[in-house]
């Protein structure tokens, strides 16, 4: 189950466009009218987008009078980014290994005489 939940969530992060809606709903709640401006595309394309990101739970829609925003569900972005941590965890080990090897290259090359 939370396999599927990851599988969504990325399938919605794939596209450019959907990234950019969530970029926008960070800022705030938005209508749909207000989401497709920034956007070389219809209203009902934006409607997809937006139906996409709902099925991740990454979208919700509200009820404001005849308004209905929509606004950002973070929870998936955080199931996200606490599976990408276990490999941020071993990029960061990697690297600090690599730390340590250059570190040695430069003593190396120090107590050799060789300077750049």
């Amino acid at each position: 189950m939370a396999q599927d939940l990851l599988d969504v969530t990325f399938a919605a992060l794939a596209d450019p466009t959907r990234r950019a809606i969530l970029a926008r709903l960070a800022r705030g709640e938005a209508t749909v009218t207000e989401l497709a401006e920034p956007f070389a595309m219809s209203q009902p394309a934006i409607s997809k987008h937006l139906k996409v990101l709902e099925r991740a739970g990454l979208v919700a829609r509200g009820r404001d009078a005849q308004r209905r925003p929509c606004r950002l569900v973070a929870q998936p972005l955080k199931r996200a980014n606490e599976w990408l941590g276990g490999y941020r965890r071993y990029w960061d080990e990697a690297f600090a290994d690599l730390d340590l090897v250059l570190e040695g290259e430069i003593q190396h090359s120090e107590h050799r005489g060789e300077t750049d």
